[in-house]
């Protein structure tokens, strides 16, 4: 028999200071990850604060070379009230509301309805369309404004609130569907199956059922959906000739058009007034994002994994 060698045996230090290199190495990745996300956000974040700070100052403070961070003497309760009494502010921010709560609305029933289809209806050309829904959002919305702006004036609805709602209730738009299909995608066809086998018909499974196990979903397409009507300056731009039917962001415009022109109701430049006018208008989002912001974040990661 042939003698056995025996094997040296493997010494531990130097996979142990393998191993502590290897932490060491994450974690100075993970440090300077941070770093540089940090580094990031108090960039993007100063303007904002530099915004709030301007509000509480008088026009004086505000253009003084060289400039101060904090007013000499802070007038942020004053510079907000007369920034909603020089112009119909609170007006404005009234009819972003209403046309706010109504498109919404529409947006979230109705790209529900249609990506319910587009998830749990097996019939034939189902991808077809789906692919021809998602390929309208590569279409420029310049190329549709003439003959939408065309229709609506048949319609007679020029210098309405019908041209900013109505269209959010036929589909809710493609990315919401595609938001809403990919992650009703992801939920198991057995709960169909069980609902149906119990009598359920496909209305009563899609809001019962379906709607529930998709709130984050309804909440990233609340939060984006409601950030985008609300800062949506285009459309009531061309649709809205009447001062007093002005959505906030057509409205700010008209603030600063007017400081710029001097006219009888802004007859020097106010812009300390402006910035405080913008922290309002800001406001309800900000609000809306810190809130439903678990839903939010979850809604993204979720949707991006279903298939």
């Amino acid at each position: 028999m042939m003698a056995e060698t025996a094997k040296p045996a493997l010494s531990p230090v130097p996979m142990a200071r393998a191993s502590s290199s290897w932490r060491m190495l994450r974690l100075s990745q993970q440090t300077l990850l941070y770093l540089v996300v940090t580094i990031g956000a108090v960039a993007s974040m100063i303007p904002f604060f530099w915004t709030v700070v301007s509000s509480g100052k008088t026009i004086s403070e505000l253009y003084r070379y060289p400039p101060t961070f904090w007013p000499e003497a802070p007038q942020f309760v004053a510079n907000y009230i007369e920034a909603t009494t020089v112009v119909p502010f609170m007006r404005w921010m009234w009819n972003s509301t209403v046309v706010t709560f109504w498109a919404l609305l529409g947006t979230v029933i109705s790209a529900t309805v249609v990506a319910y289809g587009f998830a749990r209806f097996r019939v034939p050309g189902r991808e077809v369309f789906f692919y021809i829904t998602l390929a309208t959002m590569m279409l420029p919305a310049e190329v549709t404004l003439i003959p939408t702006y065309l229709l609506f004036k048949e319609l007679g609805w020029i210098n309405t609130y019908l041209p900013l709602i109505v269209p959010a209730w036929l589909g809710g738009g493609a990315f919401n569907i595609f938001l809403m299909r990919q992650f009703m995608m992801g939920i198991p066809f057995d709960l169909d199956e069980a609902a149906k086998l119990d009598g359920a018909n496909s209305w009563r499974i899609l809001w019962q059922i379906m709607v529930p196990l998709c709130k984050p979903a309804i909440a990233t397409m609340a939060t984006l959906g409601f950030i985008s009507q609300w800062n949506n300056f285009l459309a009531p731009l061309i649709y809205l000739n009447s001062e007093e039917k002005y959505t906030v962001a057509v409205g700010m415009r008209y603030f600063q058009s007017a400081m710029a022109q001097g006219s009888a109701v802004v007859s020097r430049p106010q812009d300390h007034l402006l910035m405080a006018a913008a922290i309002m208008m800001a406001l309800p989002c900000l609000i809306l994002f810190f809130v439903g912001q678990k839903y939010f974040v979850q809604g993204i990661v979720t949707t991006g994994l279903k298939g």
